[in-house]
């Protein structure tokens, strides 16, 4: 029987000639990845072990969470991993003021690419299956073993095969796609499985579609979300990695369902609170006044998600009972936005604009939520207490309704601003 993208991934990092759903097996490892908040502890049990790094150039610290420090604790964190990154020569270590949020800098400079491998202790790691690599989240614990060992154990996961059809509408992001198929199968709708995107309308999503889309795989309960490397993302590792393995599935590789999506017919949508699942399309409820937006993240925070936000807001000014907070994913983005008029007409419209960091998604600082305020958010999660307080809410959109719910004060889409 043939096999899925990640099973071949797998197999090949096992040293195996094939692999199934449900073996339990050993991979060589990649790229280890972990942040400001996770690779304390995880450092504190690779001292435990007693052996150097495996390979200082295949881990990457990025303190991303809580930087610039927001508190003492958090400044105690990020001197651990500073320390850690120079004692052991940690070639991808990002200093604040060239650190970017670890899920758009990593590809953005070449250190993940197709056909590897990849372990992140946190959870979004599955972003860099947009690439046609296989890449998930672990524990601190098995981080800190892997930094020492270079191995990881993996559970072979079984497979959802996400079909995709049609072309994209002008006005649909990426977002609308994952947050329309989470609407549809549920938050444990993947639990430890793989969720393989297929099918013409592949070639419709660009690159921020992709990465979008493989990152809230762990929203749906998913081990990982991959797509197949084609024309367009062999243009996006042009200048940024030399050499890769392109990995294709057999063609008679076992899926445990198929899933439809036609993307010609979809429509922009927000993910009510407290679930990623509770999605709704935009104009189908009333009035929802709002307090804050956020454009950014892990998961919209690259260059192509500030510029429909840009195109939307210039000319526009931000509701006067509004807070709109904009946060670049990288430096790099930040540059390019620059470059590109973005940030004036952010700043010009009344929005605030930070250096690149996770500060709200995670309710850590730069727009933290009282009691009963709402936000509509371009970030990944909405449990209750994400953001904030326990009884404010956060609305989960693209940053085409991000924006034109901060120029209207309510949960509105693009269309809607005139």
């Amino acid at each position: 029987m043939g096999m899925t993208m990640t099973q071949k991934i797998l197999a090949k990092h096992a040293g195996l000639p094939s692999v199934k759903a449900g073996d339990l097996i050993t991979c060589r490892l990649d790229m280890v990845l972990a942040n400001d908040i996770t690779a304390p502890p995880a450092i504190k049990e690779f001292e435990k072990i007693g052996r150097p790094v495996f390979d200082n150039t295949k881990i990457s610290l990025i303190p991303d969470h809580f930087t610039p420090n927001k508190d003492i604790k958090s400044a105690g964190l990020a001197k651990i991993v500073r320390d850690f990154a120079r004692k052991h020569h940690i070639t991808h270590y990002y200093e604040v003021g060239r650190v970017g949020i670890e899920h758009v800098l990593l590809p953005e400079q070449g250190i993940v690419a197709p056909g590897m491998l990849t372990i992140g202790a946190d959870s979004h790691t599955c972003t860099y299956g947009a690439l046609g690599g296989f890449a998930t989240g672990v524990g601190s614990t098995d981080l800190g073993v892997a930094m020492a060992t270079g191995e990881a154990w993996f559970k072979v996961p079984d497979a959802i095969n996400v079909r995709l059809t049609g072309t994209k509408p002008e006005d649909i992001t990426g977002k609308d796609v994952m947050l329309t198929l989470i609407g549809m199968i549920g938050v444990d709708g993947a639990l430890y499985q793989s969720l393989e995107f297929t099918g013409p309308g592949v070639s419709s999503l660009d690159m921020t579609d992709r990465f979008t889309i493989a990152n809230m795989a762990i929203e749906a309960g998913a081990k990982n979300g991959i797509f197949p490397v084609d024309e367009q993302t062999i243009a996006y590792e042009q200048g940024r990695v030399d050499h890769y393995d392109v990995v294709t599935a057999d063609d008679d590789a076992s899926y445990c369902r198929t899933v439809d999506i036609d993307l010609s017919s979809l429509k922009p949508v927000v993910a009510f609170p407290h679930l990623p699942e509770n999605t709704k399309v935009i104009g189908t409820f009333g009035d929802i006044p709002i307090d804050q937006v956020v454009i950014g993240s892990c998961t919209n925070g690259r260059l192509e998600d500030l510029a429909i936000a840009a195109r939307i807001l210039a000319g526009h000014q931000v509701h006067p009972r509004v807070r709109c907070i904009v946060i670049p994913g990288s430096q790099q983005v930040y540059m390019d936005a620059m470059k590109a008029g973005y940030i004036e007409t952010f700043i010009n419209a009344g929005c605030a604009v930070s250096t690149p960091t996770c500060g709200p998604c995670l309710g850590g600082y730069m727009g933290i939520l009282t009691a009963g305020e709402r936000c509509v958010s371009t970030t990944n999660r909405n449990f209750r207490g994400r953001m904030g307080h326990v009884d404010s809410e956060v609305y989960l959109a693209g940053p085409q309704v991000a924006a034109a719910s901060a120029i209207l004060g309510k949960i509105a889409g693009p269309k809607e601003v005139h």
